[in-house]
């Protein structure tokens, strides 16, 4: 359990840096992908990492 608790955490870290990447893209001016394109990745990542991080969190506090 504890190694798919570790998963679960370092999958949604990895989600939650990618987003900030895409935020931080998405406050730079003159990218290439449109703004759109850079929030809807972002929201997409930022949303993976919670689900990913209560996933974690429910595997160690019920496992």
């Amino acid at each position: 359990m504890k190694a798919a608790a570790l998963l679960f955490f370092m999958a949604g870290a990895m989600f939650a840096v990618a987003a900030l990447y895409h935020i931080g893209l998405y406050k730079r001016p003159g990218m290439y992908p449109p703004k759109q394109i850079l929030k809807a990745r972002a929201v997409a990542l930022a949303a993976g990492a919670i689900i990913f991080l209560l996933f974690g969190v429910l595997i160690v506090f019920l496992g």
